[in-house]
């Protein structure tokens, strides 16, 4: 009885042993099965970016429109062209009066007219799509610049920037005015003191800032920027224009502007 009851408890733990193998063999085949996980998703576009793209679709759908437009317009030209001479002919063997010549003189005057308009309409579009792909690389290259460097200065061909410390405001400005005036003996070439017409064209937040009229590798220009690097007062220095982001070489004082 010993052995029989040995025995059937060796096949139970066999049993038991085979049953969990296969319950862990079928669930690894289910794990396997599973679909694979979907790869995140890219970030939300901007909504300027959204705009920005918007806005260059309808342009070139504009300037496809008017491409359409200029070979009817430019038909109509040679059709005035052909009326003009046909008239001119019949005026020379006195069939009709010169009045009727000019009247065609006049419609073809309007049809060329109106092709050149077109054509700068056309010209317009691409000048509006040009700029804000400009804009959009300026931005995009600003950021890339800044994004790759973590220390508090960044230079690049274009611009400096000093990330300074927490704590400027645009109501700090007279310290700067001060040194400045102490320093050269005269009052510091402000262009502009918080938000512009230029910033609130190209959308730029520009209320906590002030930009100074000074190149910054000229000598009054590299004293002010050690004097906000000292102080931890952060500033863009801009050594050329950049289309949509500076109209020229100038200090820009404060945080960088955001667009909204």
């Amino acid at each position: 009885m010993h052995k029989k009851a040995a025995k059937a408890f060796v096949l139970y733990v066999l049993f038991c042993a085979f049953t969990g193998a296969w319950m862990i063999d079928v669930a690894a085949q289910r794990q396997t099965a599973k679909k694979p996980a979907k790869k995140t998703q890219p970030a939300t576009v901007t909504e300027l970016a959204r705009l920005r793209e918007e806005f260059v679709k309808a342009t070139r759908e504009y300037k496809a429109s008017l491409e359409k437009l200029l070979a009817i317009y430019e038909g109509s030209v040679t059709k005035a062209e052909e009326k003009l001479k046909l008239s001119q002919k019949l005026l020379a063997e006195g069939l009709i009066a010169k009045a009727q010549v000019e009247e065609n003189e006049r419609a073809l005057a309007a049809a060329k007219e109106t092709v050149a308009q077109t054509r700068r309409q056309m010209t317009g579009a691409d000048e509006q799509i040009a700029g804000v792909l400009v804009e959009t690389a300026a931005d995009e290259q600003i950021s890339k610049d800044l994004r790759l460097s973590k220390q508090r200065l960044v230079r690049t061909a274009a611009f400096t920037r000093f990330n300074g410390g927490s704590g400027w405001n645009l109501s700090d400005a007279w310290k700067i005015q001060r040194f400045f005036s102490d320093t050269f003996k005269r009052e510091l070439p402000i262009a502009v003191f918080g938000q512009g017409a230029i910033h609130d064209r190209w959308r730029l937040d520009h209320h906590n800032a002030m930009d100074i009229q000074l190149h910054p590798d000229g000598v009054e220009g590299r004293a002010l920027l050690d004097f906000l690097q000292k102080n931890g007062i952060p500033y863009l220095a801009f050594r050329s224009a950049i289309p949509g982001t500076a109209t020229g070489p100038h200090i820009h004082i404060g945080r960088p502007s955001h667009r909204y």
